[in-house]
Parts: C-alpha cells; structure tokens; sequence
C-alpha cells in the first residue's frame, strides 16, 4: 500500500476514480474503510477534503482520452459533497467524458430541499451505480447503520428519480450471507436496474 495520504485521482480497469471525502451517511459493516487504507495500492485517506479547483487542476494534467469513464467513489461518499460533484462533472462532460457515480444513495435524506437526480442529470451525469446492500429495510439497517431513519426507503425514491432523470440505474449488493442475492436482483429488474454482485475482501 502506498504510504502517501490524500490520493484523490487513481487509476484501474481502464478507469479513473475520484476520491474526494471519507465522509459517509453510514457505517457499513463490510466497508473498506475498516480493514484497509484503500484500494489497488493507493492510500485513500484524506488529511483534508481537496477543493472544486483543486480536483479540476488535478484532471487537467491528465490525458483523459486513455480513460473509459471517469467514477466518483473512494473511500467515502461523494454525495456528501454534491456541489463539487456538479462542478467536476460539468467539466468533464465538456470534455466529453463519461460520468459515473457510486454512491449510497442517501441524496433526498442529505438534501430533502433539491431535486439531486435532476443536478446531476443536467450537470451531464449519465451512470449512477446505488449500494442497494440489502433486500428490506431490516437487513439493510443492521448490515448499513445509516445515519438518517427511513434511509432504506430513500434511497430506493432516490433510484427512481435516477431513471426519470435519463441516468443509467446500477443496483450492486456485496455477496454477504445475510443478502438474499436473487431478492435483490428482483428489486432491480423491478427498477430497470443493471445489477451486480460485489466481493467481499475484509475480515470473516
């Protein structure tokens, strides 16, 4: 693992991925965060959360053509700083690069007064790919320990206004014993979702 913190741009499988908080609106019990510093050899801990410029002068020093898609993820939730989504994602779709985002989906319980999906759609946002994590409300709480009440719930509203916003819908679910794959694959034909099953890494 690369000993030097506040990577916030790495690359894998063809990809870039940003890393711009480790801040979350849950505790998830297979989170990375618990057993590793990252992912792919680089350190993901953040002394400091970069800044919209900051990200941007990053990315300009790269040739972005090499790359896929470029995905907000790492070692927190990016919604949490949604602005500075909306900013990097404009500049990237000018550019002509594909946006994706992986996230929690907490978006109405962080932000109950703005329309997110509809932002981040006209900010030329085309993936979002929701930790779905579990099939009911139940198994969802006690694997996730969301900050936020009704945050099951929420995030399934939240994944409707993706696809009435144009966006691409991705469900994925880690491969835990208590996750009743087949339900949750349900829940995404149900929603038009793509859908895929995540590893898990940590410690049994």
């Amino acid at each position: 693992m690369n000993r030097v913190k506040d990577t916030i741009i790495y690359a894998a499988h063809e990809n870039l991925y940003l890393n711009i908080t480790n801040r979350c609106s849950a505790e998830c019990v297979f989170c990375i965060k618990r057993y590793s510093d990252g992912v792919y050899g680089y350190n993901l801990r953040l002394s400091k959360e970069p800044t919209l410029s900051g990200i941007i002068n990053e990315l300009s020093k790269i040739d972005l053509s090499q790359y896929r898609e470029v995905v907000f993820t790492g070692l927190g939730e990016p919604l949490v700083r949604l602005d500075e989504v909306l900013g990097v994602t404009k500049w990237l779709a000018t550019r002509g690069m594909l946006v994706r985002l992986d996230t929690i989906g907490h978006a109405r319980l962080l932000y109950p007064g703005r329309n997110v999906a509809k932002e981040l759609a006209d900010a030329g946002m085309k993936i979002v790919s929701i930790s779905l994590n579990a099939q009911d409300e139940e198994t969802y709480n006690r694997l996730c320990a969301p900050k936020s009440r009704n945050s099951y719930l929420k995030m399934l509203e939240f994944a409707r206004e993706v696809s009435n916003a144009g966006m691409e819908l991705r469900f994925t679910v880690v491969n835990l014993p208590v996750v009743d794959i087949e339900k949750c694959r349900g829940i995404a034909k149900e929603y038009c979702a793509d859908f895929k099953v995540r590893g898990y890494g940590g410690p049994v």
